[in-house]
């Protein structure tokens, strides 16, 4: 993931330099393990736990040579060991795939708790601002036409509770990439002992896998690119309802637009949903990981590296651009600007016609078989639409018109939003309730 959107505590996670110190972590545990087993001489221990990890340009200096990047770093942190004599007792009994796929665990692992942390926020943040608005009434719409009237604190609502669902799947996945394994070429233990195995995963925070054929199967990683991008998928919900909200027609939300910063190159007036848009963007690139993940599951017999370029790439990535996403989102809800009264005069903006269903079903209540009353109740709606008037004026000249004498205080009761205020009790009372 380019700097641009690189937050510095996760990008420290997927940094070459660190990656080599948890490389030397994992080697020296196991080397420990060996030497407490009585496999290794205890001498060969304090020279290896003494030893700095490699540079990454001394490892890719040897890689340029080896081709082979686990041997690279071996050879590139011997030349780091005093006595160098030691080293000969690192890796030992190992394979390749037993360090990469047990410090990748140590990485997802904490990758997926900063992850979890922002993730955190954001469900507070949505929770409070759906709270703070529970009577800032506003219309619902399907299909981008208004519908029935609506309170806004509902709608985000909405978006709390999916965040929280989505947060709850990401810490599930957290324990299903939480897996190491250190079981030798085939996985079959045939030079190292189950006991180191046993020794080191809790050491460093992880469980052993379940079978290992040299490689950890992948469907827990899939598992986990899925959640997150279910989770940046939410983030764009949210985005998405705040760019619909931000149009000139609309403007009934607006992104904070701070002192000194532009909206457009050429207009002036202009104030963009800039980070919304970011956020959509983004979250397409999370989610377009999920397919060649999952492709690493499939592999030819023990072992092969066609999943190892791709997550390289995507798993960095995912939890990057993850990362970033809620920290954007997290901002944007809070700094998010609502017009209510803009928001109530749009309720008003058809005349009237968001109370068509509560029309209907008064005077289905006054005796009117359901589909008397809809005839009735679309005629109105249809003449509103085209002339402007009042639709409680269209609905007594289309009775008048059908011959129906309609109950005038029965319509009247149909045009009070408030009422849609009081039935939302029940989800603002979860709402308080999340965490």
């Amino acid at each position: 993931m380019i700097e641009r959107y690189t937050l510095p505590e996760m990008g420290r996670v997927w940094s070459e330099a660190y990656k080599y110190e948890l490389w030397c972590r994992v080697e020296t545990l196991v080397l420990e393990a060996h030497a407490k087993a009585g496999t290794v001489p205890a001498e060969a221990v304090a020279p290896i736990r003494s030893a700095p990890p490699p540079a990454p340009d001394a490892v890719a200096a040897v890689e340029a040579v080896t081709d082979h990047d686990v041997i690279a770093f071996l050879t590139a942190w011997a030349d780091n060991t005093e006595p160098r004599s030691a080293a000969a007792y690192v890796h030992y009994g190992m394979t390749s795939s037993d360090l990469l796929d047990t410090a990748l665990a140590v990485q997802l692992a904490e990758a997926t708790d900063l992850i979890l942390t922002k993730a955190d926020r954001l469900v507070a943040v949505l929770r409070d601002h759906a709270l703070a608005h529970k009577n800032t009434l506003r219309s619902g719409r399907t299909h981008g036409v208004h519908a029935e009237p609506d309170v806004w604190g509902h709608r985000v609502a909405d978006f709390a509770f999916a965040a929280a669902r989505s947060r709850d799947r990401v810490r599930r996945a957290r324990d299903a990439v939480a897996v190491g394994t250190l079981s030798g070429p085939v996985g079959s233990y045939s030079n190292i002992d189950p006991e180191i195995e046993a020794e080191v995963m809790p050491a460093l925070g992880l469980r052993r896998a379940d079978v290992a054929t040299q490689v950890v199967m992948r469907d827990g990683i899939a598992e986990w690119a899925s959640a997150l991008a279910v989770l940046a998928t939410v983030c764009e919900a949210v985005a998405l309802e705040v760019r619909h909200g931000q149009r000139t027609e609309v403007r009934e939300l607006a992104e904070p637009f701070r002192s000194g910063q532009k909206g457009s190159s050429a207009m002036p007036h202009k104030k963009n949903p800039i980070r919304s848009e970011r956020i959509c963007g983004l979250a397409r690139v999370v989610r377009s990981y999920v397919t060649p993940v999952t492709e690493g599951i499939p592999l030819w017999h023990e072992r092969d590296i066609s999943h190892s370029s791709v997550e390289r790439i995507a798993l960095p990535d995912a939890a990057i651009a993850t990362d970033y996403l809620l920290h954007l989102t997290a901002g944007l809800v809070e700094g998010l600007v609502v017009d209510s009264g803009r928001m109530r005069a749009n309720m008003n903006a058809t005349n009237g016609l968001l109370y068509s269903s509560s029309v209907l079903l008064e005077l289905v209540n006054g005796g009117l078989s359901r589909e008397d009353a809809y005839d009735l109740v679309q005629a109105a709606a249809m003449e509103t639409w085209d002339n402007g008037t009042p639709f409680r004026d269209s609905l007594l000249t289309q009775g008048k018109k059908k011959g129906m004498t309609l109950n005038e205080a029965a319509v009247d009761r149909a045009f009070r939003a408030e009422d849609y205020v009081s039935r939302l009790g029940p989800v603002f009372d979860r709402l308080t309730r999340l965490a």
